[in-house]
């Protein structure tokens, strides 16, 4: 059975990868499994500056998932060049992603053009849901031309495949993907969370320090699905699918959705050995649904 598949050029031995805030930087992990049984994994947001994150509390939970308003904590770049990253090549032998976080168009060239040069990591995961802090505050993925913006000036510093994660929180992602695209994007990585709030009914306020936070979990699978269908359709370059996957079936379903691979976040803060488990259960999924290689089920859902 295959279970490889080709991500912007580099092999991957399975399609599973831990999403970016979900997963550490993995050496964290690799003291439960092997981390080398996963197709790759995506590292903690980092940004320019280390970052301390948002007051607390910053977790709620809710039905079908949580929502979370953690603020991008990490040590910033420096510190995961010559800190971070030795212990991870200690235990992960293959390509990692590097997902990179910036509040301003020289923060994400400042970090992607640092984390490039780095032998290990095999991707640049540029997370455009921040906030532009010199554009109103609105984030970089609300708006087709600043995502294509961030894109053509990360390609212009870089030399590695760059994957643009976006934000569901828009009307038309589909615009986004686009213009990510034409500006030299070699990825789109999707969906990041959406805007979610609970509120304490005891103290009437809301239950999350930032009042708002992102949704993630079971609950928001199907629209994640639905994104990565209309983005794959609509772009000539690979789809990373996300968003309450949380089994071997959920895997499958993305990437005949459109997904070349699937990232797993929420999920692996209930059951910190998921990704393993997924991996060693899709030779039975694809048994199951008389599937040969992953690779040929890309974008393979069938109409009417």
């Amino acid at each position: 059975m295959g279970l490889n598949v080709n991500l912007c050029g580099i092999e991957l031995s399975n399609p599973v990868i831990p999403a970016s805030g979900t997963f550490g930087y993995g050496y964290e992990f690799a003291e439960l499994y092997d981390i080398n049984e996963l197709g790759t994994f995506s590292f903690k947001g980092t940004t320019k500056e280390p970052r301390f994150g948002n007051p607390t509390p910053r977790i709620a939970e809710c039905p079908g998932g949580m929502i979370n308003a953690v603020g991008l904590q990490n040590p910033g770049v420096e510190k995961v060049i010559a800190e971070e990253l030795p212990k991870l090549k200690k235990c992960f032998h293959k390509p990692v992603m590097a997902n990179v976080s910036g509040f301003s168009v020289e923060e994400y060239t400042y970090t992607c053009a640092k984390l490039d040069k780095e032998e290990q990591v095999g991707w640049l995961e540029v997370n455009v849901s921040c906030p532009n802090v010199h554009g109103g505050g609105m984030s970089f993925g609300t708006s087709p031309e600043a995502a294509a913006e961030v894109t053509r000036a990360v390609k212009a510093v870089t030399t590695k495949p760059v994957i643009i994660k976006l934000s569901p929180n828009v009307t038309d992602i589909v615009t986004i993907a686009k213009a990510c695209e034409e500006a030299g994007a070699d990825g789109i990585s999707l969906i990041n969370t959406m805007l979610g709030m609970r509120i304490d009914l005891n103290k009437r306020k809301p239950i999350i320090a930032n009042t708002m936070g992102g949704y993630s979990g079971p609950g928001v699978f199907p629209v994640a699905v639905r994104m990565v269908y209309q983005v794959a359709q609509a772009v000539n370059i690979p789809v990373i699918g996300m968003g309450g996957v949380s089994s071997a079936e959920d895997v499958v379903e993305m990437m005949m959705a459109g997904a070349t691979a699937v990232q797993i976040g929420a999920a692996n803060l209930v059951n910190p050995c998921i990704c393993r488990d997924i991996v060693r259960d899709l030779p039975r999924v694809m048994e199951k649904y008389r599937i040969e290689n992953l690779q040929d089920i890309i974008g393979g859902v069938n109409h009417g």
